[in-house]
């Protein structure tokens, strides 16, 4: 059987027919279409509207043989305990309540995980680790974020031996659509850099698969780190 692959979601307001700006739970269809392509069955979860129990997460993850953590706005800075740097967008605690325990929960369990831009960034805060709030304050560049609803393209270097590395090779260019960074992720392994120094990925390396990546790799075609994904959540006869 297909490996069961839940999908984090949005809660946006969204339109459809007669009906304009409803609240909705959605994601790009571009994850679904990934995770399809590579023999998963994608199931899209909505947050919870508070930080849900222990008893909520384990019913969610019951479900699931693994679990993509998509992107989305500023986790917010006080999940790290930090004031907010003007930049921040406004905090979604739905999101962050219900994504940050589902990976903590998740890592617990060995239960394998995709983190893509937030995703990596929720990855990090889980395990105790800080996000750096505005790139560009530091690197006076936008190229990860150049304009609004435009992905940056630059290269990434992946460490070699890392489990990055073994399913995409040593460079590979990427989609980026962020403005923060990790700066602390601990129990997480650095294993990929853009050029200026931008941590692009972290892994876990004790874990079936537990791996972060701050650009878009659902807005490509590359399938590998789906493939993954899907892999390492495949169940054993």
């Amino acid at each position: 059987m297909s490996p069961v692959i839940g999908i984090t979601a949005y809660v946006e307001p969204a339109s459809w027919r007669v009906w304009r700006d409803m609240p909705a739970a959605l994601v790009p269809m571009t994850y679904v279409h990934h995770v399809r392509a590579v023999d998963g069955l994608p199931v899209v979860l909505p947050p919870t509207p508070s930080d849900p129990g222990a008893d909520v997460i384990d019913s969610m993850l019951g479900l699931l043989d693994g679990l993509v953590l998509v992107g989305g706005p500023d986790v917010d800075p006080a999940r790290y305990g930090e004031d907010a740097h003007a930049s921040v967008e406004p905090p979604r605690p739905d999101r962050d309540g219900t994504e940050l325990a589902l990976v903590q929960r998740a890592r617990e369990r060995d239960l394998p995980v995709l983190g893509v831009c937030r995703g990596m960034e929720v990855i990090a805060v889980a395990a105790g680790g800080r996000l750096e709030q505005h790139l560009p304050d530091r690197l006076d560049s936008d190229e990860h974020a150049p304009a609004a609803g435009e992905y940056g393209v630059h290269a990434v270097r992946i460490a070699a031996g890392s489990r990055l590395a073994g399913i995409l090779g040593d460079q590979v260019e990427v989609s980026s659509y962020h403005h923060q960074g990790v700066l602390t992720h601990p129990g997480l392994e650095p294993v990929a850099w853009a050029d200026e120094g931008v941590l692009e990925a972290v892994e876990d390396p004790t874990a079936r698969f537990c791996v972060g990546v701050l650009w878009h790799p659902e807005v490509g075609t590359d399938p590998r780190l789906f493939e993954a994904l899907v892999r390492a959540s495949t169940p054993t006869p």
